[in-house]
């Protein structure tokens, strides 16, 4: 059996790596992933995993594993900044706040499909403007939903969250091992 990872996420593939796996493929679809006007972020993030999943080809023999992290604060969804700009209005709407960091992981398997959604609460300590702009500068926000990596020097701004740190990451561990193995996928000693 074959795993096929439906992203380019170096995170994600790091985070596999620490349950011993490493994926036979990376296939990342192209999918629009524009929330739907008053669609909630908990429907937002699975109905985007969903289409990643349903948007990859597969062949006998192989399982897929998509995912999507979006961040919350109340029913605004925080998704990838487009710019600097947009990423200090992110910060600053996350300052001194909690936020929901949801992630959604899609397991596949010919029709078969395994899902779950984990919902961890983040904690962001007041920001200054000079914490800001150093964080801006670092360039660390590209990409990443809400506009901050919890694994890099963000991690300054979080004393406090409830739920899963590698689901914050991207993919949450325990979720995923169990989804693979219910898809059975084999995971050892996770």
């Amino acid at each position: 059996m074959k795993l096929v990872l439906g992203s380019a996420s170096p995170r994600r593939a790091e985070l596999l790596a620490q349950l011993g796996i490493t994926p036979n493929a990376f296939r990342a679809p192209d999918i629009n992933e524009d929330p739907l006007r008053g669609e909630t972020p908990r429907a937002y993030v699975l109905r985007i995993a969903r289409a990643k999943a349903q948007a990859v080809a597969l062949h006998d023999g192989e399982v897929l594993l998509c995912a999507d992290t979006t961040v919350a604060v109340g029913r605004r969804i925080l998704g990838k900044p487009a710019d600097a700009g947009e990423a200090a209005e992110f910060l600053w709407a996350l300052s001194g706040r909690r936020h929901h960091v949801l992630t959604a992981v899609v397991v596949r398997r010919g029709e078969r499909v395994w899902e779950r959604l984990v919902d961890t609460i983040v904690r962001f300590k007041p920001l200054s403007n000079p914490e800001v702009n150093a964080y801006l500068a670092s360039g660390e926000w590209h990409g990443k939903a809400g506009g901050y990596g919890i694994q890099g020097r963000a991690g300054a701004f979080i004393p406090w969250l409830q739920g899963s740190f590698s689901a914050v990451v991207g993919l949450p561990l325990t979720e995923t091992a169990t989804l693979l193995r219910a898809a059975g996928y084999p995971v050892e000693g996770a």
